[in-house]
């Protein structure tokens, strides 16, 4: 996918074509070619158009959300003990993935999408490729192993127990395979200049994209790329929640009472019109079943939302990259800027799959809504106490020191009392005591 974004070079308004036909004058050496070949850069190259400083907001929004939201669900699940399940380790790794992405690709990505040129060396230029398609590689696994627990916990409960530590195991093989899997990436990715008969005048129309022995490799490579990581794990993950579904609306759910599976207004009435002590501890088994049916039902609705949003993120990318990889399109086109553009909104909205994530968690999650909720008034807090935090030290140091005051205090009467009152006693006891030898 990563090469999709950095071969659209030709089709902006430069070809080869185009350039060959003014390679003359700009490699004829006199007075004026310098400046005259900068301004026309400036003008037809580098300088954004009105659609591409849209495309740049919509950067800057997307890494904002992106990065503030999925480290707030990787604190969420870390400071809460009760949200480490194990649907919410997979949440967490798929947030990392979110994270390595939108630090380290996204700025990259927009940088070539809007000057069409590689700036950051050959190194870089084959890290930042593997790190995208390693990041894509870890979401679809995450995602597939989300949508297997969830089969089998509530398809076949019986069949396999997932734990926390199961989870754990899972989330480094995913990584490990990941990074197995997409070295081929890192391999064939090459610096190059479009024109080397401009390379050493400037860097421009330097670009970072794949380079093959032959054609028939990039085919095969970018077929397998597509159905690994796109085209079957999503069958399989839409089958796993078919099946989910069916169970969760349905059907009964294992574990469950036929009778909570009918409608619970009637359940209800005929709960309450009993008196008697087993009708009570009937209605509690009841509504712990009740609560734990709405409760998956919300997290399966949360992930079946997780899944669409990601399917319909990755399909533009995934059927232009086919197109252009395997078919060859584009090479020819007539309509270059209109396919730039295609390809620069797909990769977009690549990455606004990585801000969507939080956004659904809160819309549709009230655990990770209340911690984004916490957070963020914290830090509304934080503000007006940075400024009163002196004046509550001070009434805190005044209303100990009160305290303490009133505190000893107390203790000096008590024990005054004490005393008084174990020399009354003492009073009262010799007393009895010479009374009683003396009739004695």
């Amino acid at each position: 996918m990563q090469g999709a974004k950095l071969d659209h070079l030709l089709y902006r308004n430069w070809s080869e074509q185009d350039l060959n036909g003014t390679q003359e004058p700009f490699l004829t050496p006199n007075a004026d070619y310098d400046d005259e070949f900068l301004r026309y850069l400036w003008r037809e190259y580098l300088h954004p158009k009105q659609y591409e400083w849209v495309l740049i907001v919509g950067y800057i929004i997307v890494f904002i959300i992106a990065l503030i939201g999925n480290i707030l669900v990787c604190v969420a699940v870390w400071k809460n003990h009760h949200m480490r399940t194990v649907t919410n380790y997979f949440i967490v790794n798929l947030s990392l993935a979110d994270v390595l992405v939108t630090i380290i690709c996204l700025p990259a990505t927009l940088l070539v999408d809007i000057t069409e040129t590689w700036f950051f060396g050959k190194t870089l230029c084959k890290v930042i490729p593997y790190l995208q398609t390693v990041s894509v590689s870890v979401s679809v696994l995450t995602l597939s192993c989300i949508a297997l627990d969830r089969w089998y916990a509530i398809c076949h409960p019986l069949m396999f127990k997932s734990t926390a530590k199961r989870a754990q195991q899972s989330i480094v093989i995913i990584w490990i395979v990941s990074c197995v899997i997409m070295i081929p990436q890192a391999i064939v990715m090459e610096c190059r200049s479009v024109f080397p008969e401009l390379a050493n005048k400037t860097i421009l129309f330097t670009v970072c994209d794949e380079r093959w022995e032959g054609q028939i490799y990039s085919k095969v490579y970018h077929i397998c790329f597509f159905f690994i990581t796109y085209m079957v794990p999503l069958c399989l993950m839409i089958l796993a929640y078919l099946q989910i579904f069916r169970k969760l609306w349905c059907r009964q759910i294992p574990g469950t009472s036929s009778v909570v599976q009918r409608k619970w207004k009637p359940l209800q009435c005929s709960i309450h019109s009993k008196g008697q002590q087993s009708t009570k501890s009937r209605n509690n088994a009841v509504a712990a079943e009740i609560k734990q049916i709405h409760t998956r039902r919300k997290t399966a609705r949360m992930l079946m939302v997780v899944l669409l949003v990601f399917a319909l993120c990755y399909l533009p990318i995934s059927i232009l990259n086919i197109l252009k990889r395997v078919f060859g399109m584009f090479t020819h086109t007539n309509d270059r800027e209109t396919v730039y553009a295609w390809f620069t909104f797909s990769h977009w909205l690549v990455y606004a799959n990585s801000a969507a994530n939080p956004i659904i968690y809160n819309f549709l999650s009230g655990k990770f809504r209340e911690e984004f909720k916490a957070a963020f008034s914290c830090c509304c807090r934080g503000i007006h106490n940075n400024q009163d935090d002196h004046l509550i030290r001070g009434r805190a140091s005044t209303e100990s020191r009160k305290s303490l005051t009133t505190q000893i205090s107390n203790c000096d009467n008590v024990s005054r009392l004490s005393e008084h009152v174990v020399l009354t006693n003492i009073n009262t006891l010799n007393a009895n005591g010479s009374g009683a030898v003396h009739n004695w």
